[in-house]
């Protein structure tokens, strides 16, 4: 169904073909179309492409920066590598549960096609409204700060994240990343795989590091190289943890109400590191069999980021002391350069910042995306939803055999990534990374609990409705229970960022119902 001819009684229907299976097809994808209508994407990519995409989008800055506030928060570093495995599983029942929705109903845009699809119109424009507005220009205003700031942590400069300076720079990584993503789908996609190899290539070096530490201290218990500690001292036992004020934490003497608090901290800064999971299924409608390459891509790619993670973190405790870890926020550099001295320390801080600038594509990637789905269904003024050009007027209606060459060849959703990069340079401008990192988890896990919650309603509301893909129904049942307590604890303490979202929400109710208005008058 082409979203440039749909109707307003269309955007109230569930999704479905009239034939109540998904619009692009079988689980083998074969009757799938090759040309969609102008001003939707080609279904040219494959599992490999959401395979790359998820690889690119999730191991980003949060393998490299978390790793210091979660065992700041955790008794020991056996219970920090647990808490890196929960963290995985967690995500990894997310996304199979989005294959699960991804693979019934049809759509662009995420989470906002099956929350229309399951709760009604006014709850997938919420969905596509605070992903466009809130959620992922925060998220590439992130990675961009946390690019600069890597680039002057190698330098010694790790006072002046809110100089102007620093905000500008920003600013202008921000801009060459969505114009990389300007020329082609294929040119973006092509980049992201460069982007994928060098993350491996980043997490293998701290994991070998780690193993040739481990057999030349094993070899030689009284060789002082590494942290030392992953040999002396046992890895679940307690152990005083110092925070990055000077302060410090006996484990001991906490009760079980405030060690339930600092795990649960701790699990913040894991989906924070997981953060990404969900973005395959942006590309759903660009898989040429979306049935069986979406659940391929999400089934070999998260077990892969919770092996690196996992591998990656015990590494750090084999090279840095444990009383370290917590208190720094660039362990990988500050491993590297502990143990091989500060010219390998750059060229760590060199590899870490083109792995935050692999996850920058990948999410300004998918951010244009959300906002050309949210256009095709009129939530958005219409000139976001084209496809290959600048400005608000379409060929769309033009034959394609007459229509003037362009002076600017693209399939890129351009004018969808010139919004994304001016809303994600005012929050680069006017907010703080920590601000920031708080605003878009709850921003993103309102919209995880509801879609999760609506996939384990449809199980019952529509039981025969077809799913190529079905993981087992405690999957996002326990997801759902998690999720929600995430959103429960982050507004609770962190109340301005809670009221800032509910104030988004506000004003997109209000903006959804001036768009029908005028819909209705025109």
């Amino acid at each position: 169904m082409s979203s440039n001819t749909q109707t307003e009684d269309d955007a109230q229907r569930p999704l479905l073909t009239a034939q109540g299976e998904p619009e692009y097809g079988t689980a083998e994808g074969a009757t799938a179309s090759a040309t969609p209508p102008q001003g939707t994407f080609k279904r040219n990519l494959g599992a490999l492409e959401g395979f790359a995409i998820a690889i690119s989008i999730v191991i980003g800055s949060g393998i490299f920066t978390s790793p210091g506030s979660i065992d700041a928060n955790v008794p020991s570093p056996g219970a920090a590598l647990l808490i890196w495995l929960v963290g995985g599983l967690l995500a990894w029942t997310g996304a199979t549960t989005l294959a699960e929705l991804g693979t019934a109903i049809p759509g662009e845009g995420g989470v906002q096609p099956y929350l229309q699809h399951i709760f009604g119109d006014v709850f997938g424009f919420l969905a596509a409204w605070t992903w466009v507005v809130a959620v992922m220009p925060a998220t590439l205003a992130i990675l961009s700060i946390v690019f600069i700031e890597t680039i002057f942590s190698a330098a010694g400069v790790t006072d002046q994240a809110g100089s102007i300076k620093h905000k500008l720079l920003s600013v202008l990584v921000l801009i060459v990343t969505n114009g990389a993503n300007s020329i082609s789908t294929k040119a973006s996609t092509r980049l992201n795989n460069f982007f994928v190899v060098t993350k491996f290539v980043t997490i293998f070096a701290v994991v070998v590091a780690g193993i040739v530490v481990v057999i030349l201290g094993a070899s030689n218990p009284n060789r002082d190289i590494g942290g030392r500690d992953w040999f002396n001292k046992p890895w679940f036992g307690f152990r005083d943890t110092v925070n990055p004020d000077g302060s410090t934490i006996e484990w001991g003497k906490l009760s079980q109400w405030e060690l339930l608090g600092h795990y649960s901290t701790a699990l913040y800064g894991a989906l924070w590191a997981y953060s990404g999971w969900d973005k395959v299924v942006y590309i759903t409608a660009e898989l040429t069999a979306p049935a069986r390459q979406l659940p391929l891509a999400i089934n070999t790619a998260i077990p892969t980021i919770i092996l690196c993670f996992i591998t990656a973190n015990a590494a750090y405790y084999v090279l840095l002391p444990w009383n370290l870890i917590s208190t720094t926020d660039s362990v990988a550099v500050t491993a590297i350069t502990r143990l091989l001295g500060a010219g390998f320390g750059i060229v760590a801080a060199v590899l870490v910042c083109l792995v935050v600038a692999g996850s920058l594509l990948g999410n300004s990637f998918v951010a244009g995306r959300m906002t050309v789905a949210a256009a095709h269904q009129k939530w958005l003024p219409r000139f976001f939803s084209f496809i290959g050009q600048f400005g608000g007027k379409s060929n769309a209606n033009t034959d394609s055999t007459s229509a003037p060459k362009k002076s600017f060849e693209s399939d890129a959703p351009l004018n969808a990534l010139i919004l994304s990069t001016i809303l994600s340079t005012l929050y680069i401008l006017f907010g703080n990374f920590r601000a920031l990192l708080t605003f878009n988890g709850l921003g993103e896990f309102s919209f995880f609990f509801l879609t999760v919650v609506g996939a384990v309603v449809l199980r019952y509301r529509e039981p025969k409705l077809k799913r190529p893909y079905k993981p087992f129904v405690g999957i996002p049942v326990a997801f759902a229970l998690i999720s929600g307590f995430v959103v429960v604890r982050g507004a609770i303490f962190a109340p301005v960022q809670a009221v800032t979202l509910i104030v988004v929400w506000v004003l997109g109710v209000g903006f959804y119902a001036s768009r029908r208005f005028w819909t209705r008058r025109v």
